[in-house]
């Protein structure tokens, strides 16, 4: 079945994945939009089950207060390098 930019798009606004994943989604299942939305369900958790092993351990702590009120905040991420990063 040929795929068309108007299925690639629909299946972009119903599933939120980029153009190129919808494309080979829709590619595989033969065109059709509620399998391939299925199909990219299934590969998005594949890709979540492969992170979930991976550490965030570095990180930086922030505070702010302003004399009634105070927030802590901390933020992680995998490498020291970007936790080392004046953008971090």
């Amino acid at each position: 079945m040929q795929i068309t930019a108007g299925m690639v798009k629909e299946l972009r606004e119903r599933s939120g994945a980029g153009m190129m994943e919808c494309k080979k989604a829709l590619t595989e299942v033969g065109g059709d939009v509620e399998t391939a939305i299925e199909h990219l369900r299934k590969q998005g958790l594949a890709k979540a089950d492969k992170k979930s092993g991976r550490v965030a351990a570095e990180g930086r702590i922030a505070m702010a207060q302003d004399g009634a009120q105070a927030v802590l905040v901390e933020v992680n991420c995998e490498t020291d390098f970007v936790a080392k990063d004046d953008n971090f």
